[in-house]
């Protein structure tokens, strides 16, 4: 699947639509976030059952703000619209499989049980 640029409007829908979202946030100006790009979307091709995003920060600064995005790249994955990774850094390609993988296995029943915990304690 090719990737998809999110943007301020299209982004709720993208989420919504989707269950497992991979979002890098890069800048065009941005080193690391140019290394990194091939690396995503070698995984993009690997894992077509995937929606693999990107959020230029300099486009989109309302987006960057809203996930508080304060070093780039940063990825963040979203299933069931719950983010349950967010890191910044370029990943090497096996890291990034192995995140991918250990994203996959997530009992999302069991992680919005311990928000719903959380938010109860707090």
């Amino acid at each position: 699947m090719s990737t998809v640029e999110l943007t301020k409007e299209n982004f709720d829908q993208v989420v919504t639509d989707n269950d497992f979202i991979l979002i890098d946030f890069w800048a065009a100006w941005c080193g690391p976030c140019r290394q990194f790009a091939p690396v995503f979307e070698g995984a993009s091709e690997r894992h077509a059952d995937l929606v693999f995003a990107k959020v230029d920060t300099e486009a989109q600064p309302e987006l960057a703000a809203a996930f508080e995005i304060r070093s780039i790249p940063t990825l963040m994955i979203v299933r069931e619209k719950v983010a349950v990774f967010a890191q910044p850094g370029a990943l090497p390609e096996a890291a990034l499989e192995d995140l991918i993988g250990q994203a996959r296995k997530l009992d999302m029943d069991e992680v919005r049980a311990s928000i719903e915990k959380g938010k109860t304690q707090a």
